[in-house]
């Protein structure tokens, strides 16, 4: 079953400071029939403006994920953590028993766009963690790189579940990615940038879709110059 969770129908929270997109039940956002996928519990599309961002807040037992477009994002946290992230790097941050953050836009001029990405934790009140990587884009361009695993394989950032993410820039050029489909597993396409059509399914920048009890391959065909795409591979 494929089913598209459409840009325009996601939540909003808009702000002097913030535009936000939220493709599950989020904050004031709630939806009974988008409360998640399988682990996948918040993928939030944020825009913040120069000089803002979010004060130190809490969580605990959540795997974070972050994925920073364009502009640069300030990153401070209780574990003494803190680095300016930009474009090509992913944070990982495991809040276990709990962690403080805050998230700032130091840009004067620019907007920072970026993912937040909320996975549910398999075990809980362990001690936080915090890490980072860049991520070449050529290791990324048509072929889908795994960026995140339980396991940390292939050099991926690790979390806390069953669940492997990963990032592909795929260019109008270049044919067809294949993926192979687990009937046992689900899977979750989000266009972070461009247009993308999954097996006759079109997909515009901030299109999610939700894939379970398929089989056979996944094709991947882009159809903008270059797009950005995030594909989780979940429990069922």
């Amino acid at each position: 079953m494929f089913t598209i969770r459409p840009k325009d129908e996601r939540g909003k929270t808009q702000s002097s400071w913030l535009d936000s997109s939220h493709s599950f039940s989020f904050a004031q956002y709630y939806d009974p029939y988008h409360m998640g996928f399988s682990d996948l519990r918040v993928i939030n599309d944020d825009i913040i403006r120069p000089e803002s961002g979010f004060s130190l807040h809490h969580h605990d037992n959540m795997e974070i994920i972050t994925v920073v477009l364009s502009g640069q994002l300030e990153h401070k946290d209780s574990l003494g953590s803190k680095e300016t992230l930009r474009p090509g790097e992913i944070q990982v941050m495991s809040a276990g028993s709990g962690v403080m953050h805050s998230e700032y836009n130091p840009s004067s001029e620019e907007d920072v766009h970026f993912l937040q990405i909320w996975v549910l934790t398999d075990t809980y009140n362990l001690p936080p963690e915090y890490n980072t990587r860049f991520f070449p884009e050529k290791e990324m361009t048509n072929q889908l790189k795994l960026v995140v695993s339980r396991d940390g394989r292939d050099g991926s950032l690790r979390i806390n579940q069953d669940a492997d993410l990963y990032r592909m820039f795929i260019e109008k050029s270049k044919g067809i990615v294949n993926f192979e489909l687990d009937i046992d597993r689900k899977y979750w396409v989000q266009v972070a940038q461009g247009e993308i059509e999954v097996n006759n399914h079109t997909l515009t920048q901030g299109d999610g879709l939700a894939i379970k009890s398929e089989q056979g391959f996944l094709e991947f065909k882009g159809i903008a110059e270059k797009s950005d795409i995030l594909f989780f591979d979940l429990a069922k």
